[in-house]
């Protein structure tokens, strides 16, 4: 497979009275043209503020250091005629909550056609049959282009959001708590659109969610957030089924499974609060609200390391445990109801 994003060493530190109060700490992705990754975590992890950076639409008062390589193009060092050309037509974001994202006085059709037109990437006599086209494509009658927003339910919405990611065909669409303010019968359509995009298209998807079980049903692999690092990252299922990080871990078991009476009548969380960003613990940033930690954990701050290597030291789970570490048990017990 080609490799669509690669990231490397990714920090975002926001400027405070405080000073700076870093968001990422470290983060490495890559993703493959063709493939789903899903990142998770709780509120605060770092997820968004890595799904902007990655078109660096962070505010003024972050500072962002690493290497973002789109297509094998430094993100961080285009000038600002490139990065304009890159947006939408390289890489779109689908926001939470297309409410607060669409133009209230303004049809949704003429939105989905302003990227195409102000990117050229259609002529203009031939816009309106490809905004057709994209609503029939994400489920919608093309009369709908008429419609403001307010004539749309909140699906329909979201709807016309993936829509306006698609219109320049962009390589990568960046999914970010696309469906969480969706029902559930709705949020499962979108999902299964965005996945047979995927498949149809050869696109590169990242979604992100708090959601465990969602992303694990259409995500090939899956990284997990903690205080703006990557504690665990690997295929998917595995990740959720059985986790070698204890954060991990405490994710999956929060979620109650369907057909287990056990996990529905005593679904387990995590005590604590997430750590400060501007003054976590020393040593393992989960530590104190880990059930497994040890006194080693007070002083090492573990990097991800393989998940039951083979021979050579190659693995496709990473994790950042001192239980995982070459001193380490090879994986985290998780109790699970």
């Amino acid at each position: 497979m080609t490799t669509l994003l690669d990231v490397r060493d990714l920090h975002v530190a926001y400027r405070s009275v405080r000073g700076d109060v870093p968001a990422v700490r470290g983060v490495d992705l890559t993703l493959d043209a063709g493939s789903t990754l899903g990142v998770a975590g709780e509120s605060g992890s770092g997820k968004s503020t890595v799904a902007l950076a990655l078109l660096r639409l962070l505010p003024g008062t972050a500072r962002t250091t690493g290497r973002i390589l789109l297509e094998g193009e430094d993100v961080l060092g285009m000038r600002w005629g490139r990065l304009r050309a890159v947006r939408w037509t390289g890489a779109a974001i689908v926001f939470q909550g297309a409410s607060h994202s669409l133009n209230p006085v303004r049809r949704v059709g003429d939105q989905i056609a302003e990227p195409m037109l102000i990117h050229r990437t259609v002529p203009s006599g031939r816009v309106r049959g490809r905004v057709a086209g994209l609503l029939e494509r994400v489920g919608l009658p093309a009369t709908r282009a008429g419609d403001y927003p307010h004539q749309l339910s909140g699906g329909q919405r979201q709807r016309v959001m993936i829509a306006m990611a698609l219109a320049c065909e962009p390589r990568l669409v960046i999914a970010d708590e696309a469906t969480t303010a969706l029902d559930v019968m709705i949020q499962a359509q979108v999902l299964a659109l965005l996945g047979g995009l995927t498949a149809d298209q050869g696109i590169g998807m990242i979604m992100i969610s708090h959601d465990l079980a969602v992303l694990a049903a259409h995500c090939d692999r899956l990284a997990v957030m903690y205080a703006g690092r990557i504690v665990e990252q690997g295929p998917a299922a595995e990740v959720v089924d059985s986790p070698a990080h204890p954060y991990a871990g405490a994710l999956s078991a929060a979620f109650p499974r369907i057909g287990d009476p056990a996990s529905r009548l005593a679904p387990r969380g995590l005590p604590g609060e997430p750590p400060d960003p501007a003054a976590p613990p020393p040593g393992c940033v989960f530590r104190p609200r880990c059930a497994v930690a040890e006194a080693v954990c007070t002083t090492v701050d573990p990097p991800l390391w393989p998940v039951a290597p083979d021979r050579e030291g190659r693995s496709s789970r990473h994790a950042a445990c001192v239980h995982v570490g070459p001193a380490g048990r090879g994986s985290v017990p998780v109790e699970r109801p």
